[in-house]
């Protein structure tokens, strides 16, 4: 048994640990935070405009939905976006409604 086993098991032990299985759990553990973080999609970001025009709405909808939370705008600078993954989000959701 492994000390990833024994971590998994959540069995309350105290262990002696040389420091060649120390480093394989700290490499193992790096993989693993390696793997996920190539698994997150960098973010997107759309004008109004696109995002308008993805949603089939009116600018003066985007302005309204900001204003009442329903989807946010990012202010980078003077100009205004909107993440790729909320309006993605959303038009999942108008797609099952």
């Amino acid at each position: 048994m492994n000390v990833k086993d024994i971590i998994n098991t959540g069995a309350s032990v105290q262990l002696v640990v040389n420091a060649l299985d120390l480093r394989e759990l700290f490499l193992e553990w790096q993989a693993e935070a390696q793997a996920a973080a190539k698994q997150q999609k960098e973010e997107t970001y759309l004008t109004a405009k696109e995002c308008a025009e993805r949603l089939s709405v009116d600018l003066s909808t985007l302005w309204r939905w900001d204003k009442t939370g329903y989807l946010r705008k990012v202010k980078i600078g003077k100009k205004i976006f909107y993440r790729g993954s909320d309006v993605a989000r959303l038009t999942e959701g108008l797609n099952h409604e």
